[in-house]
């Protein structure tokens, strides 16, 4: 595998350099064709639980957020033109990218591993710092949105689920609870969870992209037009709606890549199952969106619960709508929850991959005896998620406290997009041979796309009683986070050099 030529790229085999010093941290690469050796070798002791099947499924219900149609929709008929722009710019490139590099390194660890072999030791352990916090914070709102679509299935009588702070925590740290038991029995159990959360979802997305056309049918929708076209008006707003639309909503291809040292035949599977995936997450995103459009006015839409609003509405409050539309919003908890264990089950995986490297300490690689799971690391991050989630509520309102918790995961995850976009571009040297010429034009494509999304998003796209302070917030935790990550990567070299040393 290491030597072989996929799409364009020839291995290269190079000699092992020997240990930079820690004053070159953050330049060395790596001597990628040995690495790649070494972590195949790691992942051998994994259980190889995912099929063609779960990665397509896993691909649907990780990168089809329920969020991202009422955010699209608060542009109004203008997002099929951004969904068709997003599509072009960002949605293509990240497919051709991530397809490529997949075949060329199927390694457990993903995008980390790309960019420690292509970028260095230091960009691959700031991916996996950044990527690693995103998940957390991510996590950190299951509570928050599970309790909206409570609320939304118990009715009026209910509507203080998704308000009521305590209930909220409680409910946070029960599913953090038992997504740790999931990831710690592992993937052979947890898949089926996420193949099922995804067939929840296409059936939610069914129901709510037929409601438009059953009311029309019934003379109780005048006139409905999913694919009506606006032209947009280009604003500061819009502009990061449609980052949102792009890096925030369609990215996500790449996660499964994580679990590659766990995937049947990952080189050829994972490839597949992105384009497989791809038109069903497409139509899936313009059609839902247009629903919420015909049913909630712009200025109503919730951003943390759109889907469900719509189901409520288009169902009706009482009899057999009232129960259809709670059956319906029920499916869509379920794609939640299947999406949260996706994310906390790969986000487990960056310190045990890092403490291969002697990067963290080896007690996040220790394996549990029966069923292969980094059970160290599986506690570890969710205590973590436990406290941001809880900080992330604590003195704001439940919108506000989605939106920062939101905008900060996207931040994050969108650093590692840049790093991902950055190695057809800069990081082909060390890995050997050089991409083609389209392959570049993509990744330069999704780079710039991606680096709109992060700068835009220390913005909130809803009224806070602080512009400046909800961005001053955003950018203190980015800033302060990240320079935690550098801290200890500069900590681990040094102490890794010293053991060398001995």
């Amino acid at each position: 595998m290491a030597l072989a030529k996929a799409g364009g790229w020839q291995m290269t085999v190079k000699p092992s350099a020997p240990e930079a010093p820690a004053s070159a941290a953050f330049s060395a690469p790596v001597s990628a064709a040995s690495d790649e050796q070494r972590v195949e070798a790691r992942s051998s002791a994994l259980k190889k639980e995912l099929g063609m099947r779960d990665l397509v499924l896993q691909q649907i219900v990780y990168v089809v957020g329920t969020v991202w149609v009422g955010t699209a929709a608060k542009l109004g008929h203008s997002q099929v033109v951004f969904w068709l722009a997003a599509m072009l710019f960002f949605y293509l490139p990240q497919a051709a990218v991530v397809i490529h590099l997949s075949r060329r390194m199927p390694l457990e660890g993903g995008l980390y591993q790309w960019a420690r072999l292509g970028l260095g030791e230091a960009a691959g352990f700031m991916v996996a710092w950044n990527l690693w916090i995103y998940a957390v914070v991510l996590i950190a709102t299951i509570g928050l949105l599970v309790a909206t679509n409570l609320a939304y299935v118990a009715g009026p009588s209910g509507a203080w689920m998704a308000s009521n702070k305590t209930f909220i925590m409680v409910l946070n740290a029960f599913m953090l609870t038992g997504l740790m038991v999931l990831a710690a029995v592992g993937l052979g159990v947890s898949k089926w969870l996420h193949n099922a959360g995804s067939v929840m979802l296409m059936l939610s997305f069914a129901a709510l992209i037929a409601l438009p056309f059953y009311h029309m049918a019934r003379g109780t929708l005048p006139a409905y037009h999913p694919f009506a076209v606006a032209m947009p008006a280009l604003s500061l707003f819009s502009l990061n709606v449609f980052g949102k639309m792009s890096m925030g909503a369609l990215s996500g291809f790449e996660y499964v890549a994580v679990l590659a040292g766990e995937t049947k035949d990952a080189e050829r599977n994972i490839a597949r199952a992105t384009i497989i995936a791809a038109p069903i997450i497409a139509a899936m995103f313009i059609l839902g969106t247009s629903a919420v459009l015909a049913f909630v006015p712009i200025d109503q839409i919730n951003l943390i619960g759109p889907i469900p609003q719509v189901l409520r509405i288009g169902f009706g409050a009482t009899g057999a709508g009232a129960a259809a539309a709670g059956i319906a919003i029920l499916l869509l908890t379920g794609r939640t929850v299947a999406n949260s264990s996706i994310v906390f089950t790969g986000t487990t995986r960056m310190p045990m991959v890092a403490g291969w490297d002697n990067l963290l300490p080896r007690w996040f690689t220790k394996l549990h005896p029966r069923f292969r799971t980094p059970v160290n690391s599986v506690l570890f991050v969710g205590m973590v998620a436990l406290v941001f989630g809880a900080a992330g509520i604590a003195g704001v309102g439940e919108q506000e406290a989605f939106q920062l918790l939101d905008n900060a995961a996207g931040i994050f995850y969108g650093l590692t997009y840049l790093a991902m976009f950055a190695i057809p571009l800069v990081g082909w040297r060390a890995i050997g041979g050089r991409p083609p010429l389209w392959l570049m034009i993509a990744a330069g494509s999704g780079f710039l796309v991606t680096l709109l999304y992060v700068v835009l998003s220390i913005f909130p796209i809803i009224d806070v009683p602080s512009w400046f302070s909800f961005a001053l917030k955003i950018s203190s935790v980015v800033i302060v986070l990240n320079l935690i990550g550098a801290g200890l990567f500069v900590a681990a070299r040094r102490r890794r050099a010293r053991t060398a040393a001995v």
